[in-house]
């Protein structure tokens, strides 16, 4: 919420024409190493507190075109599967008049004085959906500088008018002569221009790259195994640890009988900690043979007793208090005392783990006055700061490699995986692999919050809401992971989706209370606080839909005069969807709205209901409007790969505890979507020229509704509580 307004105003004056840059960021050019023109950029959603000044300049982005011609980008950004580094260098391509397979992105060392973004917090961080929306504008304009200072270039070669000269598939050509120069021949005298005060950015409808169905990059190196992962990493004598990690939530190691362990062949070393311990072997077989030939004796600490019950009954008693104000416009009591009908009703979601497909893992190696990491992540300044705290070292003695990502969720915008990794490397002689079992990772993952809601609304004499009343409990992330974002009881990423709704509603009140669960460590999870808000305010919109006796998108349609891309979504998705037309028994179509990550989303789901309970998703149609559109690919394999996650949590998901202990260990008892159930999913996109909104996660948020939504549809039983639990859906024999 506050990211969508911060990007928006950076992104103001984003049409054609001629940009001055002192506005937007500083520029400088200057030689490469070996050649080639090398543009440096400080771009101001990076390194917020820098002077503003040119004398002051510190680059936090490299444009580097090298004698071969060949276009290297250097940017803090990761790759973990949302194609970051295919619609970047589309941005810097379209602007450049290069081929988009001439532009390598790299990414940059960890440094969070230069590359730490306001955005976020001035954490050097890849997350939040905030990529394109943030680099939209300031990329484009530097290639559109390097294309100018290189014509510039040409033109003073030829001797010749700027303006008689145009570039083309990584050539300046002097049009009336019939000359060309490629960039290559031209970088060095580029380096030696100074950098225009103003250029002019491409019309959209000049667009050759920009709005087409691009190939990922990255694709080929990931079919044929070459792409090289945290895990893949394998530097010279690297031994392999697995490990257990206290199966209570502040727990200790009691004690250890090594002695089988040690007779396992290939395991080297029995590393102890104070609340864990590893296996140190050859491979990884060894490692974990070794593990289960440990004979370990736990102290549990305090929380040897706690359950999910126990958390369940604390969130509601807490809804009793009033919390921190989110949003109140209106007059919500007046207008409840002069409803004609209220509404109530409560609402539950679950801890949820983020399960990547690549568990936790990270390579170390500690020497005496050194420590080197390989290491996929999202907040590399913030590993490799937690690994010159652990080492006791400086931070310039910490090197960090960062590799692809195979799957973040927000899992690895934590860096709890690397401090682990480094206690362990300390007592290892060499480099040392730690990779997480399954079980470990999903027992000892920092979960998506649990959240407790209360809701009633006032209706009119038609059945419309006048009166909107929330309050809700649970985690908030900000507080323990950017602590100056926690302001007045408020969590700006918790409340989002449950605030500044799309839908008119003129007295409105949303509260927000803070409760952490005892020991229960949560963190961001795809979608953040909207896979929770989206859930519970879609699915009660439903309800008061049904207590008016209206068709739900007819309802919805009412609410959004005032809201025309929300409705055009909305429509879209219904006309596809084929909303209205009739379903066999047992099946049902559900609707959601959203806009969030400054996406506007809707989502119609079509379930069938089994007589035994179970739900099968058939069919999903999602409108979007995203603004401006880089890859339409990648925004349909975006909205296809956040609706399967969102369709596991729905039907499948939840983390819960027994004893303290967590009781899902593997996909057998923490399901998700399996190929046999996948729906068919079709994504229709709405075009403008409007600021990008962020695509990575609004898939996540808008499905968990629909679903419940069009079960109700189908069975006229209302699900408040997730996952979907077939026993409540169950038909008498």
């Amino acid at each position: 919420m506050i990211i969508d307004r911060l990007l928006t105003a950076m992104a103001t004056d984003d049409d054609a024409g001629k940009h001055d840059l002192s506005r937007r960021m500083l520029l400088k050019a200057g030689l490469a190493s070996g050649g080639g023109l090398l543009l440096s950029m400080r771009m101001p959603m990076f390194a917020a507190h820098a002077a503003a000044s040119s004398a002051d300049f510190a680059p936090n982005a490299f444009i580097r075109i090298a004698p071969s011609g060949q276009v290297t980008l250097t940017m803090p950004y990761v790759e973990m599967g949302q194609g970051t580094y295919t619609s970047i260098p589309m941005l810097i391509a379209e602007e450049l008049e290069v081929g988009l397979g001439e532009i390598t992105l790299e990414h940059a060392p960890p440094d969070e004085k230069r590359y730490g973004n306001p955005i976020l917090g001035g954490v050097q961080a890849t997350g939040g959906s905030t990529t394109i929306r943030a680099v939209w504008q300031p990329l484009r304009l530097a290639g559109a500088t390097a294309r100018t200072m290189l014509i510039m270039a040409a033109a003073r070669r030829w001797n010749v008018d700027p303006a008689s000269c145009h570039a083309e598939k990584g050539n300046v050509i002097h049009t009336t002569g019939y000359r060309s120069l490629g960039y290559g021949a031209l970088a060095r005298d580029a380096a030696a221009l100074p950098v225009p005060e103003r250029v002019a950015l491409k019309r959209p409808e000049d667009f050759k790259l920009i709005g087409t169905p691009a190939k990922r990059l990255d694709t080929p190196a990931k079919v044929n195994g070459s792409a090289v992962f945290g895990i893949d990493a394998r530097p010279p004598g690297v031994k392999i640890a697995t490990l257990a990690q206290s199966p209570v939530f502040g727990g200790r190691l009691k004690s250890v009988d090594d002695s089988k362990a040690k007779a396992v062949r290939g395991v080297r070393q029995i590393v102890r900690l104070d609340d864990a311990v590893a296996v140190v072997a050859d491979h990884m077989g060894a490692a974990k043979k070794g593990l289960a030939a440990l004979v370990i004796a736990w102290e549990d600490g305090p929380h040897a007793a706690l359950n999910t019950e126990d958390i369940a009954r604390d969130y509601t008693a807490a809804l009793e208090n009033p919390g921190a104000v989110a949003e109140s416009r209106g007059d919500v009591d007046a207008a409840m005392a002069a409803a004609v009908t209220k509404v109530s009703a409560q609402y539950q979601v679950p801890f949820l783990a983020h399960a990547a497909l690549e568990p936790m893992n990270c390579t170390v190696h500690v020497r005496k006055d050194a420590c080197e990491i390989w290491v996929g992540n999202q907040v590399l300044a913030r590993a490799q700061a937690t690994a010159a705290e652990v080492t006791g070292l400086p931070l310039e003695k910490v090197i960090v490699h960062n590799h692809l990502i195979g799957g973040g969720f927000g899992r690895r915008l934590e860096i709890d995986g690397v401090t682990r990794a480094v206690q362990i490397a300390r007592q290892v002689e060499g480099p040392v692999k730690v990779v997480w079992s399954r079980e470990e990772d999903i027992q000892h993952d920092m979960y998506r919050p649990f959240f407790s809601d209360t809701f009633t609304a006032g209706l009119d004499d038609k059945g419309m809401p006048i009166a909107w009343r929330h309050r809700f409990a649970g985690s908030s992330i900000l507080a323990r992971w950017l602590p100056p974002a926690f302001n007045k009881g408020i969590d700006p990423e918790t409340i989002d989706g449950a605030v500044h709704l799309v839908y008119a509603l003129p007295n409105f009140h949303v509260e927000f209370i803070r409760k952490e669960p005892p020991a229960v460590p949560t963190a961001f999870w795809r979608s953040v606080g909207p896979s929770h808000s989206v859930f519970v305010v879609e699915s009660f919109l439903d309800e008061l839909a049904a207590a008016a006796k209206r068709d739900p998108v007819a309802y919805r349609r009412m609410l959004l005069d005032n809201a025309p891309r929300a409705r055009a979504v909305l429509d879209l998705a219904a006309e596809k969807a084929g909303w209205g037309k009739p379903l066999p028994k047992g099946a049902g179509r559900g609707v959601s709205l959203q806009f969030v990550f400054g996406t506007y989303m809707a989502q119609v789901a079509e379930v069938e209901v089994a007589k035994d309970g179970s739900v099968r998703v058939k069919r999903v149609v999602c409108a979007v409007d995203c603004g401006s559109v880089v890859n339409p690919d990648t925004i349909e394999a975006q909205v296809q790969g956040a609706v399967i996650f969102g369709i596991s949590a729905a039907l499948y998901g939840e983390i819960t505890l027994k004893n303290g202990r967590v009781e899902q260990s593997n996909f057998d008892n923490y399901q998700v979507v399996r190929i046999n159930e996948a729906p068919a999913i079709e994504v229709h996109i709405i075009r403008n020229n409007e600021t990008p909104g962020g695509m990575g996660e609004p898939g996540t948020s808008a499905i968990m509704p629909a679903i419940a939504n069009a079960i109700f549809a189908a069975t006229r039983k209302r699900l408040r509580k997730l996952p979907v639990d077939p026993a409540v859906l169950k038909q008498p024999a």
